[in-house]
């Protein structure tokens, strides 16, 4: 099981500045190799993704569409709609598995994360869905 548990690692949220030490600090103690590790911040308001699954950063580099193929606001209404989805699968432990939804994720409308935040953030989504045999939303997944 504890191999299990290992391919199905995952930690996806935003951090405030404040506990992304925190969060860096137990990242690098786990014994999650470093090529699995996506970490994307945005330094003007002091937020950070983590990412940590296995074959993402691969899949991101060899199947993504390149930075600039969508624009911040397409991806920012995906990601509204991604986030909300993944949010409540966290809250219906009986349901969802927990394996895969272990956190939810803050992400506010309200806030402009920058293109970088969102492009990471919607290809995860895009990743997680094609490989977990997840659907988020009536959107069918497309790269």
């Amino acid at each position: 099981m504890k191999h299990y548990s290992y391919l199905l690692i995952l930690i996806l949220t935003l951090w405030s500045c404040g506990t992304s030490q925190t969060a860096t600090e137990s990242t690098a103690q786990s014994n999650v190799p470093e090529e699995d590790i996506v970490r994307i911040a945005n330094d003007d308001i002091e937020y950070e993704i983590v990412i940590i699954e296995p074959g993402f950063n691969t899949w991101l580099a060899a199947m993504a569409r390149p930075e600039g193929y969508y624009s911040q606001s397409f991806m920012e209404a995906r990601n509204r709609i991604y986030v909300q989805a993944w949010n409540s699968r966290v809250l219906q432990v009986n349901r969802f598995d927990s394996n895969l939804y272990e956190m939810q994720i803050d992400y506010r409308p309200n806030i402009n994360y920058g293109y970088d935040v969102n492009y990471k953030l919607y290809n995860y989504f895009i990743y997680f869905q094609l490989t977990h045999n997840q659907k988020l939303s009536t959107i069918i997944p497309r790269i």
